[in-house]
């Protein structure tokens, strides 16, 4: 497994819609291992494969239960995602973005999603996630079409001209 340089703004290639993975071969099980080890050592939640410079609808999320801090996170691997439902309840929260560093952003999502994806060897699922996870799965799906969270955020802060007691009260 290999980190991976993880591309920042204004690196055209993220603003690029990724094109269908049609191979599940050993080379794709490489690029998501490099994608999980790559989304730890950021530290991130999530990561999409267009902020590796690829242009492949894949992207690996980990997330852990929020009230529960000693179940380990659940690593999530979604090749060629699509959202099939989205409740009418949308939820404002603070985004971040390891493609976008030194800055955060209020953005509304959907409180829950329904997303219907391929695993590693091609297999179809679907899950339905709400809350934190489902604004995770949101972000990274925006990133497979060339949306970044500045995009859609009502409010964007620079972090790096913040007194620490402010980036508390967002973050």
């Amino acid at each position: 497994m290999t980190i991976r340089e993880i591309i920042t703004i204004p690196d055209p290639r993220l603003k690029i819609k990724a094109k269908k993975i049609t191979s599940f071969d050993k080379d794709l099980h490489l690029l998501i291992d490099d994608m999980i080890e790559t989304m730890r050592e950021a530290p991130g939640v999530g990561l999409a494969a267009p902020q590796l410079g690829i242009s492949q609808k894949i992207f690996v999320a980990e997330f852990g239960d929020e009230t529960d801090e000693e179940v380990e996170p659940k690593v999530y691997i979604f090749v060629n995602p699509e959202i099939t439902e989205r409740s009418d309840d949308l939820m404002m929260g603070i985004e971040g973005c390891l493609s976008v560093p030194d800055y955060v952003g209020d953005v509304e999502r959907h409180l829950a999603v329904t997303v219907k994806a391929q695993n590693k060897h091609g297999k179809n699922f679907k899950i339905k996630a709400e809350g934190w996870l489902a604004r995770i799965f949101q972000h990274e799906i925006d990133h497979l079409h060339g949306v970044l969270f500045p995009d859609v955020a009502e409010k964007l802060y620079d972090i790096t001209e913040m007194a620490d007691e402010d980036l508390e009260d967002i973050v």
